[in-house]
Formats: structure tokens, C-alpha cells, sequence
């Protein structure tokens, strides 16, 4: 395809302009997407009470809908490539509301699951993605800027959610706030609607419409949809030994990470602590998540931990997996306080490193491949994680088994990276001293070659030589004779 073309069919971003406001929008639907099935958990007491469930019961409606959220995401681009982002992330923002409106009148546990689990997860998931990937369309140079705003909406909504479910809960019950937090989702369908597509100018040399372009474009991406969805899928990832390794680490995180999350504020309140300061324990946990995000960020870049980033993640895994074991030991509200705040120091330097690591192992080519086979395979211990945690609560009656729990594999998963890592990269020291010498080797055996040919050349020329000379020579002394 000629450059001219090539420029018209594919646009550069903008980095700035409209741009600015498809961020806010993703700043809302990502804020949402994230924060929402942490901050369901301030009326989990209530729901459990009034439904006659149990810990193991009531932990199931936040791991469906989490791995609702993480395994649709392969289905949810395949949708943004066939019809833009502001379409999908509207039916998110429109499957999120009507989750939580029906959800409020629900009357069993199993209910809430198809509800909120199920049809909120997919909507969460359509936001998520297809936000992030209009970013892509509108930035280049200030993408990291971009993508950094847009992914403090989860933290920053978390901070305000939390107390603010706390209050509509004592006002209004679990059933009025599920019906009021579905009227506040709906606003997504706003930010959807910020999210007008790139401007894609005609094809040169033709009269064609803007229109005529983007249904050709929609055409061919017909025939590419079954290629995308095997790329999310490609096996040939287990043959890479990091990968393995990663992959292991990040499943035993993915198991503990969102249990201590869900039953923080419940954990709270039955040391003793009032149900508005419990709620602002998990606010505390995201302001501090917000801060340390883009820092983890700044220090993983620096010339000395970059070529060694994944000891780095390794660390971050065990910190947030001794904060877990540590937890219960808090018995008052100040020490609450300061599990909270460590608490999103761990779980801001992991979630800062969790894909910036699998980059660092596949490369910029394989990423979105390798992150779509990991996002599916972490849907799974996401969905059991929390119920089993609160199957310890249901069985002993006191949540510190589940925190013991979290921590021990979480610390386990960030020991068995940090060991694994130190194996990998001496095998790949080794394996790159292996082949520079052998190269070296290479390179000798060739000049050793090479000198051989030219002194065989150089003799063959000066045989040549002699018998040139042999044969003018009687010719020489005839014309004498």
C-alpha cells in the first residue's frame, strides 16, 4: 500500500483536542468497571441477613461478576473492532443499570448471581475494554498520560463509592441503594457517548464517503473476527518457560487479591468499629492505591530496576501477601487504618507491574495475545477465591483464617516468582553467553576460512604465473634460434 494511502486509511491520533473528552469518559466507565464489585461489599451484610446466606454464599455475587468481567474480554473486542467503542461501552453502561435495578428486587441469592454477577459483569467488561481501546485511536505521543488518568477512575471511585453506599445504605436499605447505584451506572451510556470515532477521511483519487470507507473497513474486519478470537487463544504461550513462570505467580495472587478486599468492611465491624468508619476503610485503601500506581510506575522505568523488573513484581507479592498475614493482629480502628493504607501500597505496586511484567517477557508483538490468554485464565481463580475464603468464615466463625489464607498464597505465589525468576534469567544469562561465544566461535572459524581461501588463491595465482612464464619461455628462445 503507497504511504499517501496508507496515512488516509489509517489516521494518526490526535493527542489532544476531543481526545481529552473520550478520557473523561473512560475515567467514568473505567472508575465504574473497577470499583463496583469492591464497593457491593458494604451491603453484603445486609443481603446475607435478609437472604439467609452464608459468608461462602454471598462472596459469590463479586467473583462472578469479576470473572464475568475478565473472561468476556476477548468477546468484548471483538466487538469494538466490529462496531467502535461507543456503541459497546453505551450497552454496557445500559447492562450495568439494569443489573442493579432488577437486582433490587431480588428474592434469593442465586438471583443476585445472574443479576449482578452475570449480566453486571458483561456490562463492566464492555466498558472496560472498549475504553481503553479508544484511547489507543486518540493518543500516541501522550498515551501514557492519557491511560494514566483514565485508570485512576478506579481508585478514585472507590474512594467516594464506598461512604457513599454506606449512606444510601442506612437510608434506603440494600434494595433502594442497588436501585439508586443502577441510575448512577447508567451515566457510562454518557461517557459511551463522548466516544465518537476517530473522523476517517476519504479515500484519495475516488468520491467516496467517509461512510462507504468505514463499511469497507467493517467488511474486511468480517473475515477477521475467527483470526482475532484464536489469537486470544494461542497455546503455543505454554512452550515459553517466563510465561509458565508468570502465569503460575499471577493465578496464586489473583486467588487472594480480592477476598481481603470484600470482607474488609464486615472484618471491621465486628471488631467493633462503626459501620461509616468500616466503609472508610476501603475509601483509605483507594486513595492511597491512586498515588501509588503512577509512582511503582516511575521506579519499575529507572535504569536499574527496568532489566530486573520482575523481581520487583516478585517483592510487591510478598509485601501485600505479609500485609494479609499481619491483618490479624489489627484489632482497633487505628491499626485498621494502617492495614488499609500498606494494604493499597501492596495492591497498587502489583496491579502497577501485573502487565507491565508480561510485556516485559513477550514484547510488544505478543502482548495483546498473551494478556487475552491470561485474562481468561484469570477469571477462574477470581471466581473461586472469594467464595472459598468465605467458606473459612462459615466454618471456624472468625475472619481471620481468611486473611491467613490470602496472605499465605499470595506470599507463596511472590517467593515462588522471585525463585523461578532467579533460575529463568541465569538460564537465559547462560543461554546468551552460550551463543555469543558460539558465535565468536562462528566468526573465528570463518577468518580461519577465509585466510585459508586467499592464501589458496594467492598460491593458485603464482602457479598460474609460473606457467605462464614456462610457456612464453620457449617461445622466447625460438624466435632467437
Amino acid at each position: 500500500m503507497p504511504a499517501a494511502l496508507a496515512d488516509v486509511l489509517s489516521p494518526k491520533p490526535l493527542d489532544g483536542g476531543w481526545g481529552w473528552m473520550v478520557v473523561i469518559g473512560a475515567h467514568i466507565s473505567i472508575g465504574f468497571a473497577y470499583s463496583t464489585p469492591k464497593a457491593l461489599s458494604i451491603f453484603f451484610k445486609d443481603i446475607q441477613e435478609d437472604l439467609g446466606a452464608s459468608y461462602s454464599e454471598i462472596a459469590w455475587i463479586s467473583s462472578i461478576m469479576l470473572a464475568v468481567m475478565y473472561a468476556g474480554g476477548p468477546v468484548s473486542s471483538l466487538l469494538v473492532r466490529r462496531f467502535g467503542s461507543r456503541p459497546v461501552v453505551m450497552m454496557g453502561g445500559l447492562m450495568c443499570g439494569v443489573s442493579m435495578v432488577t437486582a433490587s428486587f431480588g428474592s434469593s441469592i442465586v438471583y443476585l448471581y445472574l443479576c449482578i454477577g452475570i449480566i453486571g459483569g458483561w456490562g463492566l467488561c464492555f466498558n472496560l475494554n472498549a475504553s481503553l481501546t479508544i484511547i489507543s485511536k486518540y493518543f500516541l505521543t501522550k498515551r501514557p498520560l492519557a491511560n494514566g488518568l483514565a485508570m485512576a477512575g478506579s481508585p478514585v471511585f472507590l474512594c467516594f463509592l464506598a461512604p457513599l453506599n454506606q449512606f444510601l445504605l442506612r437510608h434506603f436499605g440494600w434494595r433502594g441503594s442497588l436501585l439508586i447505584l443502577g441510575g448512577m451506572m447508567l451515566n457510562c451510556c454518557v461517557a459511551g457517548a463522548l466516544m465518537r470515532p476517530v473522523p476517517q477521511p476519504p479515500h484519495p483519487g475516488s468520491m467516496a464517503p467517509p461512510m462507504e470507507v468505514e463499511q469497507t473497513n467493517i467488511t474486511k474486519s468480517k473475515g477477521s473476527c475467527m483470526k482475532t478470537a484464536k489469537t486470544f487463544v494461542d497455546l503455543s504461550f505454554f512452550k515459553d518457560q517466563g510465561f509458565i513462570i508468570y502465569l503460575i505467580g499471577n493465578v496464586m495472587f489473583i486467588f487472594g487479591a480480592y477476598a481481603p478486599i470484600v470482607f474488609l468492611s464486615a472484618y471491621a465491624i465486628k471488631q467493633g468499629v462503626e459501620e461509616y468508619s468500616a466503609a472508610y476503610l476501603l475509601s483509605i485503601m483507594g486513595f492511597v492505591d491512586m498515588f501509588v500506581r503512577p509512582g511503582t510506575g516511575l521506579v519499575a522505568n529507572s535504569k536499574w530496576i527496568r532489566p530486573r523488573i520482575q523481581y520487583l513484581f516478585s517483592f510487591a507479592m510478598i509485601f501485600n501477601g505479609t500485609i494479609h498475614l499481619l491483618c490479624p493482629l489489627m484489632t482497633t480502628y487505628p491499626l485498621l487504618v494502617a492495614y488499609a493504607v500498606f494494604f493499597g501500597v501492596g495492591f497498587g505496586m502489583v496491579f502497577a507491574l501485573i502487565f507491565e511484567c508480561l510485556m516485559d517477557l513477550m514484547g510488544n508483538q505478543r502482548f495483546p495475545s498473551a494478556v487475552g490468554l491470561v485474562t481468561i485464565i484469570e477469571c477462574f481463580p477470581m471466581l473461586l477465591g472469594p467464595p472459598a475464603a468465605g467458606l473459612l468464615v462459615d466454618i471456624f466463625g472468625d475472619y481471620k483464617y481468611l486473611f491467613l489464607m490470602c496472605g499465605g498464597v499470595i506470599t507463596a505465589g511472590g517467593v515462588f516468582l522471585f525463585i523461578m525468576n532467579v533460575y529463568n534469567y541465569n538460564r537465559l544469562d547462560k543461554a546468551k553467553r552460550g551463543n555469543s561465544s558460539e558465535q565468536n566461535q562462528n566468526n573465528t572459524e570463518q577468518n580461519q576460512n577465509t585466510i585459508e581461501n586467499q592464501e589458496q588463491e594467492s598460491s593458485s595465482e603464482a602457479q598460474r604465473e609460473l606457467m605462464d612464464v614456462a610457456q612464453s619461455d620457449p617461445a622466447g628462445q625460438e624466435e632467437t634460434s
